[in-house]
């Protein structure tokens, strides 16, 4: 039996470049969305039921004392506003990337794409966190614009 010589060809053009980054972009997208991200930090969750085991497990010959109880509500108050502070910017960024995004439609783009440039009328826009432009039939991501023309 002879064995075939066959040659695998592993090298990709600049267009399969960017459908498998778009690709990987998707699923990572997907996955932070619908999934748990995992933190080694404290959440505020987290802060309450510290509080509450303190206060459960407390010596009751020796309760806390109140300043100390008041010192730990204002620091938990405090926790709270600071995450939904975290919230609001994270939402005024995802609007502010959109908006971006929504001005460059009807212009001209020159888009970097591995080691090639390519140009384009922007024909579409997607809204979110990491918006994307469609420029010749194929979404790319906002980073990959080089410059932006006014037609």
């Amino acid at each position: 039996m002879e064995l075939l010589n066959t040659q695998l060809n592993t090298t990709m053009s600049a267009s399969e470049k960017l459908a498998v980054d778009n690709s990987v972009d998707f699923f990572n997208k997907a996955n932070t969305q619908n999934g748990r991200k995992t933190s080694s930090e404290l959440g505020k969750d987290d802060f309450l039921k510290l509080l509450i085991t303190q206060l459960q497990n407390q010596d009751p010959t020796s309760p806390m004392e109140n300043t100390e109880f008041i010192a730990q509500m204002s620091q938990f108050s405090t926790l709270e506003q600071m995450t939904n502070m975290s919230s609001s910017f994270s939402k005024m960024a995802s609007f502010i990337n959109s908006s971006e995004a929504a001005a460059t439609l009807g212009k001209t783009v020159e888009l970097n794409i591995g080691d090639t440039t390519t140009r384009g009328v922007v024909e579409g826009a997607t809204r979110g966190d990491d918006p994307q432009i469609l420029v010749n039939g194929m979404y790319y991501s906002m980073d990959k614009i080089a410059a932006i023309y006014s037609n």
